[in-house]
């Protein structure tokens, strides 16, 4: 489990390199790559958000592996 500080300093971390790398592409005129960075962030604060707190697998779903595969 992670400590607040921990997670304070991830958070940090991550929104300073993203953000950094969304507005220089902006700045550039490269859209697709600004999406993507933008993708990349949320993918990366789902990821901390579940590691701090698991998301619990619905009993269905436990069942079938394949079904988690979407």
């Amino acid at each position: 489990m992670m400590t607040k500080d921990q997670l304070a300093t991830e958070l940090k971390r991550i929104a300073t390199t993203q953000i950094s790398d969304i507005t220089r592409a902006v700045k550039e005129g490269q859209k697709s790559i600004a999406l993507n960075e933008v993708r990349d962030m949320a993918h990366r604060l789902e990821r901390l958000a579940d590691a701090f707190h698991p998301r619990l697998i619905p009993a269905a779903d436990a069942a079938d592996p394949g079904a988690q595969a979407a």
